[in-house]
C-alpha cells in the first residue's frame, strides 16, 4: 500500500479534530469535551483506498494563524513552510457548525496560505439543538472549497470526506482569489517581500513580515532583511493585523447570514446557558464543585472496597497455595515473597484507580470539567497563576507528565515555568494507593452526618492539601521570578453532551493498563532486587542472627520462633543494613528502617512504596503468615521499642503528608527537563519539594504523637 499524501487536521480547540483523527486512523488519542486536549501534533495512517493510504496529522487547536503559545506555534511552523516535512497536501479544517462565525476565521487564513483545503462541518447535531441549520452546498459555493457534513463522534460522513480529500489530492483546487488580500492594503510591501523571498502567495508574504521573528525556518540574515523591509515601508504590524481580523469577520458575517438559518427565539438562552448560570455562579458554582469532589472521593472508597477485598484475599490465597505446592527454596521464595508480594501490593488498587478515572472521564465528556476550569481560574489568579495554568493543574490529578506538557499552551515563559514547578504538588493517581492503604489503617470507616464516609473525607483533604500547596508555592515563586508579561485565559465553553460510553470505557482501560504496566515493570524489577537484598546479608550475619534468636528463645512456640527468626534475618540482611544506615535521618519523622527502605525504593515512582512494603513484610513474616494480606500485616506490625501498634495515626499522617509534597517520580523530573531544556529547574523542583515534604512530615508527626 502506497503512503505518500499528508493530511493535516486543523481547527479551533474542541472542534472535534481528535475525535475525527481517531475515526480516520483507528487510534485512541485522548479526546475530551473541553479545549486544549491536543498539545502536540499526532500522526496516524488513513487508508484512502485498497492501494493508497495517507498520513493524517492532528495539529493542536488554534483560533487563528497567529500563535500565542508554543503549541499554537507548531501549527504556523508547518502551514507557513512548504518545505516542512509535515506540510500537508490537503488541510481538513474541522469547524463547529454551532459556532460557524468564529470558526471560519481560521479557515479563511488557512485557505489564503495556499493550502488545498476541505472544510469538515462538524457538530451539526449541536447546531440543530440550538435551532440552527447550515446550508453546506451554499457554503461551499461561497467559499470555493469542498464542504462535507460529518459527525466526528459517530463517524458519520467519513466516506464523503474521504472522497473530497482524494479529489483535492488528485486535482488541488483553491478559491479564485484570496479571502483577504494584503496587497490591497500594502501593495509595495507585499511586492518587495515576494520578490526578495521568491514567494508566490501574498498572504504568505504577509506572514513573513508579521511573524518572521518566530519562524524557525528563516535564517538570521533573512529575518534582518525582513526588518529592513518593514522599516522601509513604515509598516505597523499590530494595526495591520487588527484590521485584517476585523475585515475577515465582516466578510464572514455576511456569509454566515446567507448560509445559516437561525430559528432560535431572540434572547432565548439554550439549556447549556441556563445550567451555566448555576455552575459558574460565584457561590453555587463552588458549592456544586465541592459536592462533586465529595461524591468522587466517597465513591472511591465505598464502590471500590468489595473489589479490593476480593483481589487482596485472592493474592494472599494464591501466595499461600504456591508456598504449599512448590518445593521450598530460593526460587519459591523469590516468586512468592518477592514478585507476587510486590505485584499483588499494587494490583489491589486497580478498582480505585478505575473508579477515579471513570468519574474524571465522565466530567470531561459531559463538559463539566470546562466549567471547573473557569471557576478555578478566579481562585488561581489571586495567587498569581496564569489562567491557562488551570488545565495543567487539573490534569495533574491524573498524571503530572502530560500535565507538564499541557503548559505549552501558556504564552508567557515565567507563568509557564511556575506552572511546571508546582504541578507535581497536585496529587496524581500514583499517590492513591499510598493514601488509601494508610487512611484505611488509621481512619475508621464510619459515617459523618449520616451520609459521608470519614475515610472519603480524609482522602479529599489530602487532594485539597495538594491544591492549596500548589497555589501557595506559585505565589512564593512569583515573588522571585519577575516579569512584565501578563497572562490571560480564554476558554470557549462547550455545550453539555452525553458521555460516549465507548470513549469512557477506553479511557478507563488505558489508564488502568498504563498504571499496571508502567508501575508493574518498575515494581517487578525493584521487587527482585529487593528480595535479593533482603534474603542475603554480609558475611554470616543472617545465620548468626538466626542462631542468636534460637539461643535466646529456647522455649517459645514454633510459629512465634519462626516469626522472630524471619524478622531478625531481614534486619541482618543487606536491605536491613541499608535501612538502618538511613534510619537516623527519618527517625524524627517516626519512621523505622523498614519504611526507610520503602521510601528509597519509591524514589523512582511513588506507587512502588506499597509494593516494597508488601515485599518487606512478606519476607519479614514467618511461613505461617503466607495467607495474610498486606493491610493485615501492616495492621499487625508492632513497634519493637514500645511493643505497641507501629502504624499510629501520627506515623500514618506523617507519611501521608510526606507523599503529598515529595517529588518522587523520575518521569516527572524528566518531563520538566524536557520542557525547560535545562537541568537547573528539575533540580530546584526536586529540592524544594523534598525539603517541604520532610519539614511538613516532621511537624505532623511531632504534633500528633
Amino acid at each position: 500500500m502506497k503512503s505518500s499524501s499528508i493530511i493535516a487536521l486543523v481547527g479551533n480547540p474542541n472542534a472535534g479534530k481528535s475525535s475525527l483523527f481517531n475515526q480516520l486512523t483507528g487510534l485512541r488519542q485522548k479526546t475530551g469535551n473541553f479545549p486544549g486536549v491536543t498539545m502536540d501534533k499526532k500522526s496516524g495512517v488513513w487508508p484512502l483506498d485498497a492501494q493508497t493510504s495517507s498520513i493524517v496529522i492532528d495539529l493542536p487547536g488554534v483560533y487563528s494563524i497567529y500563535p500565542k503559545s508554543l503549541d499554537e506555534q507548531i501549527v504556523t511552523d508547518i502551514l507557513a513552510n512548504p518545505s516542512h516535512p509535515d506540510y500537508p497536501d490537503v488541510a481538513v479544517v474541522v469547524v463547529d457548525a454551532a459556532n460557524l462565525h468564529r470558526n471560519l476565521l481560521l479557515f479563511t487564513q488557512v485557505v489564503d496560505l495556499g493550502v488545498p483545503t476541505v472544510l469538515a462541518l462538524n457538530m451539526l447535531d449541536v447546531a440543530e439543538q440550538q435551532s440552527k441549520a447550515v446550508n453546506a452546498v451554499r457554503l461551499a459555493m461561497r467559499l470555493g472549497v469542498p464542504v462535507v457534513r460529518i459527525n466526528a463522534r459517530t463517524g458519520g460522513g467519513i466516506d464523503l470526506l474521504k472522497k473530497a480529500v482524494q479529489e483535492q489530492i488528485q486535482t488541488p483546487t483553491l478559491p479564485g482569489k484570496l479571502f483577504f488580500d494584503p496587497a490591497d492594503e500594502a501593495t509595495d510591501l507585499i511586492a518587495d517581500t515576494r520578490t526578495q523571498y521568491q514567494l508566490e502567495n501574498n498572504y504568505l508574504a504577509l506572514q513573513y513580515i508579521i511573524q518572521h521573528d518566530g519562524f524557525s525556518f528563516l535564517s538570521r540574515t533573512q529575518q534582518v532583511g525582513l526588518d529592513a523591509i518593514i522599516d522601509k515601508h513604515q509598516f505597523n504590524e499590530s494595526t495591520f493585523q487588527a484590521n485584517e481580523t476585523i475585515t475577515r469577520y465582516k466578510r464572514i458575517a455576511a456569509i454566515v447570514t446567507e448560509v445559516v438559518t437561525d430559528k432560535r427565539p431572540i434572547n432565548q438562552p439554550t439549556w447549556s446557558q441556563k445550567l451555566d448560570r448555576i455552575l459558574l455562579h460565584p457561590v453555587w458554582g463552588y458549592a456544586i464543585f465541592g459536592f462533586v469532589l465529595l461524591l468522587i472521593f466517597q465513591a472511591i472508597f465505598a464502590w471500590a472496597q468489595p473489589f479490593m477485598d476480593a483481589i487482596d484475599t485472592g493474592v494472599a490465597w494464591l501466595n499461600g497455595q504456591l508456598k504449599e505446592s512448590l518445593p521450598p527454596g530460593p526460587l519459591t521464595d523469590l516468586l512468592t515473597d518477592g514478585v507476587l508480594a510486590g505485584i499483588g501490593g499494587i494490583l489491589v488498587f486497580i478498582p480505585q484507580i478505575a473508579f477515579l478515572f471513570l468519574l474524571i472521564a465522565l466530567l470531561e465528556e459531559s463538559g463539566y470539567m470546562s466549567r471547573v476550569m473557569v471557576i478555578m481560574d478566579r481562585i488561581m489568579r489571586k495567587f498569581g497563576l496564569n489562567g491557562r495554568s488551570v488545565v495543567p493543574l487539573i490534569s495533574g490529578v491524573a498524571c503530572a507528565v502530560p500535565a507538564i506538557m499541557a503548559t505549552r499552551s501558556i504564552g508567557t515563559r515565567r507563568d509557564r515555568l511556575i506552572t511546571i514547578l508546582v504541578t507535581p504538588l497536585m496529587s496524581c493517581s500514583a499517590r492513591l494507593p499510598i493514601y488509601t492503604i494508610l487512611i484505611a489503617l488509621v481512619v475508621p470507616s464510619q459515617r459523618v452526618l449520616g451520609v459521608f464516609n470519614l475515610q472519603g473525607l480524609a482522602l479529599m483533604s489530602l487532594y485539597l492539601l495538594g491544591l492549596v500547596s500548589a497555589l501557595l508555592a506559585a505565589y512564593v515563586l512569583k515573588l522571585f521570578l519577575k516579569t512584565k508579561e501578563r497572562g490571560y485565559f480564554i476558554m470557549e465553553l462547550p455545550t453539555f453532551k452525553l458521555p460516549r460510553w465507548n470513549h469512557v470505557g477506553l479511557t478507563v482501560w488505558e489508564s488502568v493498563r498504563s498504571f499496571v504496566w508502567e508501575a508493574g515493570r518498575v515494581i517487578l524489577a525493584i521487587s527482585i532486587v529487593l528480595w535479593v537484598l533482603a534474603s542475603y546479608g554480609p558475611g554470616n550475619s543472617m545465620e548468626q542472627a538466626e542462631a542468636d534468636v534460637r539461643q535466646q528463645n529456647p522455649t517459645v512456640a514454633a510459629d512465634v520462633l519462626q516469626n522472630r527468626i524471619a524478622s531478625e534475618r531481614l534486619e541482618a540482611s543487606y536491605a536491613g543494613n541499608f535501612g538502618h544506615f538511613i534510619e537516623p535521618v527519618i527517625r524524627p519523622l517516626g519512621y523505622d528502617w523498614k519504611i526507610g527502605i520503602a521510601l528509597l525504593s519509591s524514589f523512582a515512582a511513588r506507587e512502588v512504596f506499597v509494593g516494597t512494603m508488601s515485599t518487606i513484610y512478606s519476607i519479614g513474616d514467618g511461613a505461617d503468615d503466607a495467607g495474610v494480606t498486606i493491610r493485615e500485616r501492616l495492621r499487625q506490625e508492632r513497634n519493637p521499642e514500645t511493643g505497641e501498634v507501629m502504624y499510629t495515626p501520627a506515623l500514618a499522617w506523617s507519611l501521608l503528608v510526606f507523599y503529598v509534597f515529595a517529588m518522587m517520580c523520575m518521569s516527572t523530573l524528566a518531563a520538566t527537563q524536557r520542557e525547560t531544556k535545562s537541568w537547573k529547574w528539575p533540580a530546584i523542583q526536586l529540592t524544594y519539594m523534598m525539603v517541604l515534604a520532610y519539614v511538613s512530615a516532621l511537624a505532623t508527626y511531632q504534633f500528633l504523637k
